[in-house]
């Protein structure tokens, strides 16, 4: 298996600017993600009580409402850049009456984990963004709703 990139798409029953809105706004991230979500100067903070961590989600693109990406989990106190941290990427495009979004999540061979490392993460991120995307689809259907 080739563990360099994860891909999603997922159908989403509202349009591209609600979308948007919904995964690049510090309290919507909460609401799907379950995060404690801080936004500052092209900066997002999330805490994660379950952890007691707080992770660094640097902001690289942010061209509503067809395109968000960040870089995150660098090495603490480390700037993100190709080879220490994610790139993750959501594409948003109109379709079928709501939102058609492509995530990718690219970078974990950059980093230079050996195999089982590598293959742990991938696969932990995999899971990760089944999950999340699911909670997703629902937050922003029951957004629209209400």
């Amino acid at each position: 298996m080739e563990y360099g990139t994860i891909e999603r798409e997922i159908h989403i029953a509202a349009t591209p600017e609600v979308v948007f809105e919904v995964i690049s706004k510090p309290e919507h991230l909460a609401a799907w993600w379950g995060v404690d979500a801080r936004f500052e100067a092209g900066t997002m903070s999330w805490h994660r009580p379950e952890r007691s961590t707080v992770v660094q989600v640097d902001v690289v693109e942010a061209e509503a409402p067809k395109r968000f990406a960040f870089r995150w989990l660098q090495p603490e106190g480390e700037s993100a850049t190709p080879r220490n941290s994610f790139l993750v990427t959501f594409e948003l495009s109109p379709a079928d009456g709501g939102t058609l979004l492509r995530l990718t999540e690219a970078g974990f061979r950059e980093i230079g984990w050996e195999a089982a490392k590598l293959e742990e993460h991938y696969r932990s991120h995999s899971i990760g963004w089944d999950e999340h995307l699911a909670d997703l689809v629902t937050y922003a259907a029951d957004l629209v709703r209400a």
